[in-house]
């Protein structure tokens, strides 16, 4: 008898054992990924829209053309053309492959201001001032990489412009506050490859956190990586 309910117990404790491991194969297959805030802000559900290179101003843009960017006056010309979102070749634009990396995005920040002066609290403010002498043409932001999800996917992207609708929202940037910008609510700009990527439909909600590169996973995004620095 004693023998038997032991034999019961031990049944009872393998079955239960295998009901957790199934929980856990659950949960590790679960769509959410979860980000890691031990370095970089973490922000989630952040309104996102699609810009790209050579776009036209009209008022879905706020009449805003984006032949130059914030620290490139010939973005258009180094990227190779307009980085057309409806005639593509994968991540790249139908006609040509880019001479700087399509995974880009924009957010509304720029540590030079409109006199081409490095703003004074800017080493106070961004996360990576201190890890070497920046030069007089040369952003702190510009070419950083942020990491973007949506769902279950993950894309990489650079940093080579300053939007959507502000440009000095580093309480939401460097922060935990909610992007500033009423004109849509959306506190991220991403190119069309990114969009591809993440399967966006054109407003839609991401998450994000800067990386460093050493963090960038493998990807189409390091293909061709932007290395060019402040060009008016």
């Amino acid at each position: 008898m004693k023998n038997k309910f032991l034999s019961l117990i031990l049944s009872i404790c393998c079955m239960s054992l295998i009901f957790f491991d199934c929980s856990e194969d659950t949960i590790s297959d679960s769509k959410t990924i979860v980000l890691d805030p031990s370095k970089y802000t973490v922000h989630n559900n952040i309104m996102t829209t699609v810009f790209w290179i050579g776009e036209t101003a009209d008022s879905s843009n706020a009449f805003i053309a984006n032949d130059a960017s914030a620290w490139d006056g010939k973005w258009k010309e180094h990227y190779g053309g307009i980085d057309d979102p409806d005639n593509r070749n994968g991540y790249y634009p139908k006609d040509f492959t880019p001479k700087e990396n399509p995974f880009y995005f924009a957010l509304p920040y720029n540590d030079i201001d409109t006199t081409g002066e490095r703003k004074q609290n800017a080493f106070d403010i961004v996360f990576w001032a201190s890890e070497k002498s920046w030069g007089q043409n040369e952003s702190m932001c510009k070419n950083r990489w942020i990491k973007i999800i949506k769902g279950s996917k993950t894309a990489f992207a650079q940093w080579e412009d300053v939007g959507p609708f502000n440009i000095d929202d580093y309480n939401y940037v460097f922060g935990n506050e909610q992007p500033q910008n009423k004109f849509n609510n959306a506190g991220l700009d991403v190119s069309p490859a990114v969009k591809d990527f993440l399967g966006l439909t054109g407003l839609d909600s991401v998450s994000w956190q800067f990386v460093d590169f050493k963090d960038v996973s493998d990807g189409p995004w390091k293909n061709i990586i932007t290395s060019s620095q402040i060009e008016y």
